[in-house]
């Protein structure tokens, strides 16, 4: 059954009017770009996105029966926002314990949960990848025997962390065990978040038993502007059955507190619209465009196979990634990155070894074409045996041995700060997280010293200046 849009009519009703606007924004809805006539302000009728009892009330109603939540909110200000939020909330519900807060967290996470920790003030027990999966920034599996054992010794030390916090799906498409993860989290008696933000979509896959909430999270953020046909900055925050705060006026609080008093319109109507697109039809779009990709991935990895190449060229994923290891084509993920732009190809995001490529129903068949084009064609012109490059595994342990936090989150962020070239930084306590976006994920945390692998991590991902912590004169 096809959703209703109340926000869109609203707006389109407002401005067929013919209205004098003696309010803002200032363009008074005069054509420039030609989005202003529907870009108004919270005016009468128009609702409030932190207190909302009107049409985005209702909209947020339909996104709800969508997404099988207990309650689902409308964020302007991307998947950022609904993080703090949601952290905000599990620290609000948490008991008191006389001692600083702790999130437990896998090690991969966007530098958002940093911000979040710097305004909130609580530490992060960090998880870190087994030795054989680690290697790559973006990915940091956790196993429920490991977040176990994580659980049972901050319970030794008499800590009870106020959340568990994962990411997934990764920047590289990797996906966690998050149903193995909720029973944990429930024989601890500690909320699983998750950051879904490059996720959304998994509501809509057969049976929608892919959700984080679907697979009982207590909460979780979704970017609706990275899977689904929304604008940039719409993003969902999703309470479930066992989130820690119910109560709908301190969720909104929490948004608020993290979020300008001047929402965007556009965003909130393109939310509004994505809710009918995905009630008519948008499931089977979406099965139909995870089959073209899986027969993509199959296409190209039999290609690397005929060339005899040293590997799988397109890794497992979730279903609307493709992500591809470079190295099987002897190339560095950047690299292939500009083979693929000369071909009309920009892809998501590229590494010193991974490219990735991110597809929706949205893309039209000559994308899935011409990538596969594209890379059938670097394939053919290898001229000789590739050599992997060594696995990254033991520097990455070596990352982890070495980095020790000398300050809080929130000290650090807060602190006289200096940036200095990467390999001068040694020895000085991170203060600002320094990494780019994509992947936005530190390799030092704020607070934290930086070591020489650290150095050396910096310099792999192209980060030539860190902030630190100025030292006194």
């Amino acid at each position: 059954m096809s959703m209703t849009t109340p926000i869109v009519d609203f707006v389109r009703r407002y401005a067929q009017s013919g209205t004098s606007r003696l309010h803002m924004p200032g363009h008074k809805g005069q054509s420039l770009l030609g989005f202003e006539p529907w870009d108004i302000t919270e005016i009468k009728g128009a609702d409030e996105l932190y207190g909302a009892d009107g049409i985005i009330a209702q909209s947020e109603a339909n996104a709800t029966r969508l997404f099988d939540t207990v309650h689902t909110y409308y964020s302007t200000e991307g998947s950022s926002q609904c993080i703090r939020a949601m952290l905000c909330l599990a620290l609000q519900a948490a008991p008191a314990a006389g001692q600083r807060p702790v999130l437990l967290a896998a090690r991969n996470a966007h530098k958002a949960l940093l911000y979040a920790a710097a305004l909130l003030d609580f530490d992060i027990q960090w998880l870190w990848p087994a030795p054989q999966d680690a290697g790559s920034l973006c990915s940091c599996p956790v196993s429920a025997a490991k977040l176990t054992g994580a659980l049972q010794g901050l319970a030794q030390q008499g800590k009870r962390p106020f959340g568990v916090y994962i990411t997934s799906p990764d920047y590289l498409g990797g996906v966690q065990d998050i149903a193995a993860l909720t029973e944990v989290c429930k024989d601890f008696d500690v909320p699983l978040l998750v950051d879904n933000a490059h996720g959304a979509y998994l509501r809509f896959l057969p049976q929608g038993g892919q959700h984080p909430i679907a697979l009982g999270a207590a909460m979780c953020c979704d970017s609706g502007h990275k899977t689904l046909p929304v604008v940039t900055g719409g993003a969902y925050l999703h309470l479930g059955k066992n989130a820690p705060v119910q109560d709908e006026a301190a969720v909104r609080n929490a948004l608020a507190l993290f979020g300008s008093t001047s929402p965007s319109y556009l965003i909130l109507q393109s939310l509004d619209k994505c809710n009918q697109i995905l009630s008519e039809g948008y499931p089977l779009r979406l099965l139909q465009c995870c089959s073209h990709l899986t027969r993509l991935r199959r296409e190209l990895n039999e290609a690397a196979a005929a060339k005899h190449c040293p590997g799988p060229l397109a890794l497992e994923s979730e279903p609307l990634k493709v992500t591809l290891d470079a190295a099987v084509l002897g190339l560095s993920g950047t690299e292939l990155a500009e083979k693929l732009r000369a071909a009309k190809i920009e892809c998501e995001y590229a590494d010193p070894r991974y490219l990735v490529l991110m597809f929706t129903p949205d893309n039209p068949p000559q994308d899935f074409e011409r990538l596969s084009a594209a890379v059938l064609r670097i394939a053919e012109e290898l001229a000789g045996p590739v050599t992997l490059p060594e696995e990254t595994a033991g520097e990455f342990a070596e990352l982890e041995r070495g980095l020790h936090r000398r300050c809080t989150i929130r000290q650090a962020v807060f602190a006289p700060q200096e940036q200095l070239p990467a390999e001068q930084a040694v020895g000085r306590i991170c203060a600002m997280p320094t990494v780019s976006c994509p992947p936005a994920i530190p390799i030092v945390v704020s607070g934290e010293q930086i070591t020489p692998a650290a150095a050396a991590w910096m310099k792999r991902y192209h980060v030539e200046e860190v902030s630190v912590i100025r030292e006194p004169q």
